[in-house]
């Protein structure tokens, strides 16, 4: 299929369309809004959903299929903060704080565009490789690191780093993904099956209501897109074009399907808005959340569900 095709086949399925729903919704000032505990219960339901599947998945992959994989996320997630974090300082002119903030929200990851991406593999048929899960919580915690202690050097802190590990370990995001890994490691197949008309059957549909209220979040940041600047709206399209590709080559490389590349990449291309805003706000209280939160909602996030993600799967024809 042709990336236009890709692109109207993605834009036209339920989960972007509730996405732009829920962009209308706070544009038109609906009274449309989510309890804050179901918010938080479907974000506890995907991670933990992911990482189950991921951990049954990785109960029967051979070590030796594994470690190239791994190695090139790690290998993403040192590599990107630091290339972000040289175009924001030269090019974007921020200050230390800030470019080191959004150099760890692009470093890290979006657990639901991951979701988001497996979803669009399995509408086409695509096979991917099922260990992909524990690839983002590989890419989740290093980025984040390799950024605050740029900052740190650059700005001559000095201090215990032991609050900013404990948030980003004992966080929602990093504790549900591995806790659901082992899990699913230690369940297996079998284990899974148990809970599958749970967290497998209806997943696609609690990604949907998930996404109508990423829409309604988005859609408030969207207001600040006048206060980031045109700089930082290129850069929040042209980097994780930039990623994507590069997490397709390094995929290719290491022995991944295309699927799993396509996978691979779209997790580099993408920004996180869960454990990297957390550690951002204890480790660099001085960046401006408003770059940060709008790049990587408002800019990143609506980008990749929309455009990014049929297009990285074209350009994973140019390795495959």
């Amino acid at each position: 299929m042709e990336i236009l095709d890709l692109v109207r086949l993605n834009l036209l399925s339920p989960m972007v369309l509730a996405f732009v729903l829920g962009v209308i919704a706070t544009l038109v000032r609906s009274d449309l809004k989510f309890p804050e505990e179901l918010y938080t219960g479907l974000s506890i339901y995907l991670l933990l959903s992911i990482g189950l599947k991921g951990g049954a998945e990785l109960s029967e992959t051979p070590l030796g299929s594994f470690w190239g994989p791994a190695l090139a996320t790690l290998a993403l997630g040192i590599l990107i903060p630091i290339v972000a974090y040289v175009v924001l300082r030269r090019l974007g002119k921020f200050e230390i704080a800030d470019a080191a903030a959004l150099a760890a929200h692009y470093g890290s990851v979006s657990a639901v565009t991951f979701a988001a991406v497996q979803t669009f593999l399995q509408v086409l048929e695509v096979p991917y490789e099922g260990f992909m899960p524990t690839l983002v919580a590989i890419l989740e915690v290093p980025a984040i690191i390799v950024a605050l202690l740029i900052a740190r050097v650059a700005l001559g802190q000095r201090g215990e780093w032991g609050e900013v590990f404990r948030e980003l370990l004992a966080g929602k995001s990093i504790l549900l993904l591995l806790g659901g890994m082992v899990i699913g490691t230690l369940a297996g197949k079998d284990g899974l099956a148990q809970v599958a008309p749970l967290f497998v059957d209806p997943f696609r549909g609690v990604l949907t209501l998930f996404l109508l209220e990423m829409g309604m979040v988005a859609a408030r940041r969207f207001r600040d897109l006048r206060k980031v600047g045109a700089f930082l709206i290129v850069f929040g399209i042209v980097m994780p074009i930039i990623n994507g590709t590069l997490g397709i080559w390094f995929g290719s490389i290491v022995g991944l399907s295309a699927g799993g590349a396509v996978v691979l990449g779209t997790l580099a291309a993408s920004a996180s808005y869960i454990a990297a805003p957390a550690a951002v706000r204890i480790a660099l209280p001085q960046a401006n959340p408003s770059y940060y939160l709008t790049a990587s909602l408002a800019i990143t996030f609506p980008f990749n569900l929309a455009i990014g993600i049929p297009l990285y799967y074209g350009l994973s024809g140019l390795f495959y």
